[in-house]
């Protein structure tokens, strides 16, 4: 499993992945989930990958090669919706060729997709691609998507992400919201990756790596937990107290 998030912001998309695909007493894997393609100066994709490893490195690795000779690739579609609906027929179409006719086989070999990024000259989204290939958009109302091990990162994106904040603000969001999914759940963890885009920049302002060791992770996390206790010490005392 992982646990990946994207933000979108007024100011621009906010990206963050762990990096662990299997869990167990002796056998712990490490891939990167966050893919950035090397598309035309006028535009930006990002792709933050969950799921079955065969199937997503299957997924990147076709979306590389159309790139390079293909006439329907990343670079020749004119918009970013239609670029999800791309990557959404292509991960259908290798979870068939992976499962042939079995059924539980078909499952076993989902994938799930956040991309995010901007063509020139338009705003900057970010889509949640399904294993079916459908896929929703970012929204005002919905500003930040995940894949992977949803559930414990989610609490605090519902408390403080509003599409005003800064790209930092949410950044240090999106790496607390990574922590508690770290904490809760065995399948998720580091190294982390996390890219700040500012919009109509076409290239990433900042795009950051941390292994378990890293100062700032941990300085992040000890910081967090500490305010949490000291809140939690000052709420209000039950009448009989």
């Amino acid at each position: 499993m992982t646990y990946c998030v994207a933000i979108r912001l007024e100011s621009g998309l906010v990206f963050c992945s762990d990096s662990r695909t299997s869990a167990g007493v002796d056998d712990v894997s490490v891939y990167s989930k966050m893919h950035v393609f090397g598309t035309a100066e006028d535009r930006i994709v990002v792709l933050l990958s969950a799921g079955n490893l065969a199937t997503t490195q299957a997924v990147t690795t076709r979306l590389e090669r159309d790139l390079a000779g293909a006439e329907h690739n990343l670079n020749s579609i004119a918009h970013l919706d239609e670029v999800a609906r791309y990557i959404g027929e292509l991960s259908q179409q290798v979870q068939s060729d992976f499962s042939g006719q079995s059924e539980q086989a078909s499952g076993m070999m989902e994938a799930s997709f956040i991309l995010g990024g901007q063509v020139q000259g338009q705003p900057h989204e970010a889509f949640l691609i399904y294993p079916q290939g459908n896929y929703i958009a970012a929204s005002r109302a919905k500003p930040f998507l995940q894949i992977g091990e949803t559930k414990y990162g989610k609490p605090i994106l519902d408390r403080m992400i509003r599409p005003d904040i800064t790209l930092e603000r949410a950044g240090r969001c999106a790496m607390l919201s990574m922590d508690a999914s770290i904490r809760s759940n065995l399948s998720v963890g580091p190294p982390i990756e996390l890219m700040l885009y500012p919009a109509d920049a076409m290239k990433p302002s900042h795009r950051l790596f941390f292994d378990a060791e890293d100062p700032y992770l941990k300085s992040l996390s000890g910081s967090w937990a500490d305010g949490l206790n000291r809140l939690f010490a000052d709420l209000p005392r039950f009448d009989w107290e």
